[in-house]
């Protein structure tokens, strides 16, 4: 995406990003004001207390800090937490990995909450009328339907998503604008003073902060959809979202003025400001809008992990392109595994007050971990230092205040969203630091030092022809060298004659979309070394590219593609292409520290719900042998293995016959 075009604003991006950004902030007015004041005896203090922390909540966390700040952190117009990473590693050191991982595990954690308070909060609606109605069927039933529809793909539905959430946002502002005129001087709450007044003097003030972050949930995903909908486009919407948001916030504490010294129980502030008439269809609207935010999560959800895959954070999983819609992805791995967890989460709950424990606490962590890469961005962009360290500082601050007030929701809840966090942030260590581990023992040879006998056994009549063309994957990231083993595999393990050796490495870069290549011709007509400069949003269909690169080679008359075999030559047949892959395991004659045992059993039981080698670069199977290869990481001592010599002994004839 262009600068130009991911500043552009138009009518039509305007409504995508309406429709897709927003939905999860925008529903969090279902609940955000009833976590807080459920159980409590309403009082100024409290009420116009926890308003004013809203409306600066608002201010800080999502304004200014991703709308004005992080927004500007574009990776060629991609934004979110590992685009964030792969834009600053390069300038800042490999240990922004750690926050990358912890913010991208966490987030993920979140798509296992949002989409069941959302929709519950929403379905919840109906008790109104039937105060004993049990919800729990009707919104699992949603939910399986929403996961259930991944699998087709969202673009016709999506057209929907811009109108549906524009509907919601100048519903909820208008009624809460309705609701405002029976007690308009709750605005004087946009003085920080009545915030600072509830944090100092309400007892048990500042653990109500962690109900109060709530209304920020959501804010992440203002940068991780940057892609789709162009900063401009998600600016310009953002200024009418959160006008309407506010206006909601506001209605609600002004009926709650209204009940002063009265305690809140089930009831919903915000459906208690909606008019009778009016109420069923505000109950469906909600529905809808809260169907739309977890599928925009569940979208993202998706994103993340074809983008952790990419920088080698999540072994490889099948990726399905269900439209034609650029960076729309479905990765069923992904999806069931959500709809798994959505489901236990409700039937574990059962109600949405029950998961506002476990809602806020993973968000609070994603958010303080991308403060600490938005500081790397600052820094590699030279910002004002001052400027830097304080507005670092302050939202670190937030931040951890935020995440010490979730904290006291540990037992109540919090520790299912903590659990699945550190599960996810597990899996993206184990599986990198294996990759790393593995990268680190591979040893490599000299691949112009061994041109000669490859030409030699291409040559060789003697030994069985075994491809035309026989292709191999390294890692070798220059065409100068090669893995020792692939040699092996080639010279060694029943030598393979071909009459042209391929050698393919492919290089994720930050690039998201970028797709370029290059030829190392080694030796005419027999060795090449092609490399793929691929984007970390790009599927490395390597069959396809291959057969591309090949074809323009063709045309160029740098390579004989027909087969070699003189009765198919005459007719211009086709060479074969046969594809050797490796299979790795963890060898015996190992001598590995703890540390490493631990991790490389923990990336070897990964392996099993990775895709296999041919899966990942979208090879044919049709054209592949594979491997087995031992892993010889840390080679043993030598054991004190003694020989036996027998003694000799003097054999005598006792006579002759």
């Amino acid at each position: 995406m262009s600068s130009y075009s991911i500043n552009k604003v138009s009518p039509q991006g305007l409504l995508i990003a309406i429709g897709i950004v927003f939905g999860d902030i925008g529903t969090s007015p279902l609940y955000t004001l009833a976590a807080v004041m459920r159980g409590k005896e309403l009082s100024e203090t409290l009420v116009l207390g926890t308003l004013s922390c809203v409306i600066w909540t608002l201010t800080l966390q999502t304004t200014i800090k991703y709308v004005i700040i992080t927004l500007r952190a574009d990776n060629n117009g991609e934004g979110g937490i590992f685009s964030l990473y792969a834009l600053v590693r390069k300038f800042s050191g490999r240990w922004l990995m750690y926050p990358a991982i912890i913010g991208g595990a966490f987030l993920l954690a979140d798509g296992l909450i949002t989409p069941p308070i959302s929709v519950a909060s929403a379905i919840e609606g109906l008790l109104i009328f039937d105060p004993k109605l049990n919800t729990v069927p009707i919104v699992i039933g949603i939910l399986i339907a929403l996961f259930v529809s991944q699998q087709f793909g969202t673009q016709q539905l999506g057209r929907l998503f811009g109108p549906v959430m524009l509907v919601w946002f100048t519903f909820i502002g208008a009624i809460g604008f309705y609701a405002l005129w029976a007690h308009p001087s709750v605005l004087k709450a946009i003085n920080p003073l009545y915030g600072a007044r509830l944090l100092m003097q309400y007892p048990g003030g500042f653990w109500l902060l962690g109900g109060i972050f709530l209304c920020t949930t959501g804010a992440e995903a203002l940068y991780s959809d940057m892609g789709h909908c162009g900063r401009g486009n998600i600016r310009v919407s953002w200024a009418y979202v959160k006008l309407t948001l506010l206006l909601s916030y506001a209605g609600q504490t002004a009926w709650l003025m209204q009940h002063l010294g009265t305690r809140l129980s089930e009831t919903s502030p915000f459906y208690s400001i909606v008019p009778a008439p009016i109420v069923v269809f505000s109950i469906i609207l909600a529905t809808m809008a809260t169907i739309i935010a977890s599928q925009a999560l569940i979208s993202g959800a998706f994103t993340l992990v074809g983008e952790a895959m990419r920088l080698t954070f999540w072994p490889r999983q099948r990726v399905a392109y269900p439209s034609d819609e650029r960076g729309q992805l479905y990765v069923p791995f992904v999806n069931w595994g959500l709809m798994v967890g959505c489901i236990l989460i409700v039937l574990h709950f059962r109600e949405s007050k029950n998961m506002e424990a476990a809602f806020g606490l993973a968000v609070t962590l994603t958010m303080l971990m991308s403060t600490i890469l938005i500081n790397a961005y600052l820094r590699h962009k030279k910002a004002n230092a001052v400027f830097t360290v304080l507005i670092t500082g302050v939202f670190l601050i937030v931040e951890i205040t935020f995440l010490a007030a979730n904290l006291v929701k540990f037992e109540e809840g919090g520790w299912i969203s903590v659990t699945l966090g550190v599960l996810l942030m597990a899996l993206m260590l184990f599986w990198h630091q294996g990759e790393s581990i593995l990268k680190t023992f591979i040893q490599y040879d000299s691949l112009p030092g061994n041109l000669n006998v490859l030409k030699a056994l291409s040559n060789d009549p003697s030994i069985p022809k075994f491809a035309t063309h026989l292709v191999y994957m390294t890692t070798a990231e220059d065409a100068k060298e090669i893995e020792s083993e692939i040699l092996y595999s080639i010279l060694n393990r029943a030598p393979k004659r071909a009459d042209i050796y391929w050698f393919i490495h492919v290089v994720v870069e930050d690039d998201p979309y970028g797709m370029r290549y290059k030829v190392d011709t080694l030796a005419q007509e027999d060795v090449y070394f092609i490399t793929f400069f691929l984007g970390f949003r790009v599927e490395p269909r390597i069959n396809l590219l291959f057969r591309m690169v090949v074809s323009e080679l063709e045309k160029n008359k740098e390579v004989t593609v027909e087969s070699r075999y003189q009765s198919l030559n005459v007719h211009r047949v086709p060479g074969d292409f046969r594809f050797v892959l490796f299979k790795r395991f963890l060898s015996y004659d190992n001598d590995l520290s703890i540390g490493q045992q631990i991790i490389m059993n923990g990336y070897l039981a990964l392996k099993y719900i990775s895709l296999t080698p041919q899966a990942t670069y979208g090879l044919d199977t049709s054209n592949i042998v594979v491997e087995e290869v031992p892993l010889v990481l840390a080679t043993p001592k030598l054991l004190p293995l003694e020989r036996i010599i027998p003694k000799q002994t003097n054999h005598s004839h006792a006579g002759k016959f």
